[in-house]
């Protein structure tokens, strides 16, 4: 049975590089705060999106507007922890849009517990988006 192991292992390997991998686009620009929205992209940029998060506070990052007709959604949100925090607690929410039509939305997360209807959030990420 090592042999069986040893190539499920390898299998899980290669699709977890494959859906790390990132898709061949224009320029990247990385954002981590609204302070620098709003935010001017060329058609065909990759904005990555970087948040701090700590989902053991049950926090989660929600996606409340994007602006699809302007920006693509390149996969889910993905969360790395952070190397001050390894076993959990603190790290970083990263989500990945592409510009793909000229024009002017709005890029909307909210951080609260998803249990917690009609709270208020504990953190917010509001920016205006331009495509040109």
């Amino acid at each position: 049975m090592p042999n069986v192991r040893l190539f499920c292992s390898a299998t899980l390997l290669g699709t977890l590089s494959a859906c790390s991998s990132s898709p061949s686009s224009g320029p990247s620009i990385t954002v981590s705060q609204d302070k620098s929205c709003p935010l001017e992209l060329r058609q065909g940029e990759t904005m990555v999106l970087k948040l701090p998060s700590d989902p053991s506070s049950g926090n989660r990052w929600n996606l409340r507007e994007s602006s699809d007709e302007l920006l693509k959604k390149l996969g889910p949100e993905v969360y790395s922890n952070s190397e001050q925090d390894p076993l959990g607690g603190k790290g970083t929410s990263t989500w990945r849009f592409q510009a793909t039509h000229p024009g002017t939305g709005r890029l909307l997360l909210t951080y609260q517990r998803p249990w917690e209807v009609g709270a208020e959030p504990s953190g917010l990420f509001d920016c205006r988006i331009v495509v040109k």
